[in-house]
């Protein structure tokens, strides 16, 4: 039994110092019941926001118009004509008397709309607020039928009339679906990298103070390397982060199977796969210059001013990413670590020639790589420093 303890305990003994490390960050958050509930409810979020819109393209929305006898006609083609305008839209007509009875039977919530004859044409009255859906069914079928009698008025007919007028759009990649998935694909990665870099950078500084702050880190240091402690956080954070990302896509995946948008699912998973590559370099080099604004505050009460400059850059990511286009993205997709949200939106959009992503990733692996050397000399030089906030001058030209 003793002879068991002992190997297990030189077995740990002669594993890296960062691996240690990393183990204990994964540990400690995988048990926090706080780091459970966030991600469970985040799942929670997004099955539920992707369930509301599945639902919301297979409600039927069902009203109800009310139609006077000069305008039951009408009304009634607005019925049959309801399904070829909006197949989401169920109308049904209530016959009235008068004026006063549709008004009436409005006020009673008795019907929707109310649809009747107008010095220039015909008029759609509700209660109080505008019926959006039954206003678009109803202005489509009128203008046709409308289209349709003037025509026969002229001896003609409403192909003759509208003959060379029909407006169609184009694109050069791709369509207009798909054009409007990548788009919103691409916010969900943009907002994915600026939530975890965000939180988890936030996280790793605040824990990089609290052993400065309590001198634990002293303790630390006369048994590791600084630079194996450094090396530990990030990759702790990052395997963190990555799990959590793995997660929510994997939930968004499989929960955009069951709308109508699941034959784009397939088209999908290759500039996933390219974003989570992304993911992982810029979430690299962002954690660690986490790790420094943390080791240049001295209180929790000086992360504010030390972590201003990275949340600044986390905001012009964010916004750049979702606002670029044109041949700014194109730049853009190539600068690291904006590179890291905006090549994956191009990939989305498709028309990237297969060298662009890879050079964009070799070149914010490159980044991440003088941002850890960097980070790491700036981490090392001012962990120790206790009496008050240090700049990053006096950290660089810190004596080791």
């Amino acid at each position: 039994m003793n002879t068991d303890k002992s190997n297990d305990n030189d077995d740990r003994s002669t594993e890296p110092a960062w691996l240690l490390v990393t183990r204990r960050e994964v540990v400690s958050r995988i048990t926090d019941k706080s780091f459970l509930f966030g991600t469970a409810f985040m799942v929670v979020l997004i099955a539920g926001f992707i369930g509301f819109n599945a639902w919301q393209e297979e409600r039927t929305d069902q009203v109800t118009l009310a139609a006077t006898p000069d305008s039951v006609a009408m009304a009634t083609m607005v019925a049959d004509g309801a399904p070829q305008v909006d197949d989401n839209v169920e109308v049904t007509v209530v016959e009235v008397d008068d004026r006063a009875a549709a008004e009436a039977a409005l006020l009673d919530d008795e019907v929707d709309a109310w649809l009747h004859p107008a010095d220039d044409g015909w008029q759609l009255t509700s209660e109080s607020s505008e019926q959006g859906s039954l206003t678009s069914v109803v202005e489509a079928v009128v203008r046709q039928q409308v289209l349709t009698d003037n025509a026969a008025e002229v001896g003609t007919t409403v192909e003759a009339l509208q003959a060379g007028s029909a407006v169609s759009t184009d694109f050069l990649r791709g369509d207009a679906e798909r054009a409007g998935v990548a788009e919103a694909v691409g916010f969900v990665f943009v907002f994915l990298f600026y939530f975890a870099a965000l939180v988890f950078g936030m996280q790793l500084a605040s824990s990089v103070i609290e052993e400065k702050q309590s001198r634990i880190v002293e303790i630390i240091a006369a048994a590791i390397p600084l630079r194996h402690l450094l090396a530990g956080k990030v990759l702790g954070n990052t395997a963190l982060a990555m799990i959590q990302l793995l997660v929510y896509l994997a939930v968004g995946l499989v929960g955009l199977s069951f709308t109508s948008f699941s034959s784009y699912v397939p088209a999908l998973s290759g500039p996933t796969a390219w974003f989570i590559g992304f993911f992982f370099a810029g979430f690299v080099a962002l954690a660690c210059l986490w790790a420094v604004a943390g080791s240049l505050a001295s209180r929790t009460e000086d992360l504010q001013a030390t972590s201003t400059p990275l949340t600044m850059l986390m905001l012009v990511m964010f916004f750049g990413g979702l606002s670029l286009d044109g041949r700014g993205q194109v730049i853009a997709s190539f600068v690291p670590p904006v590179s890291a949200v905006v090549m994956p939106k191009r990939i989305l959009a498709g028309g990237v020639e297969w060298w662009e992503p890879l050079l964009a990733l070799g070149l914010l692996a490159a980044f991440a790589a003088v941002t850890v050397w960097i980070g790491e000399r700036l981490y090392r030089r001012a962990l120790l420093q206790t009496g008050g906030r240090v700049s990053l001058r006096q950290a660089w030209a810190a004596a080791e």
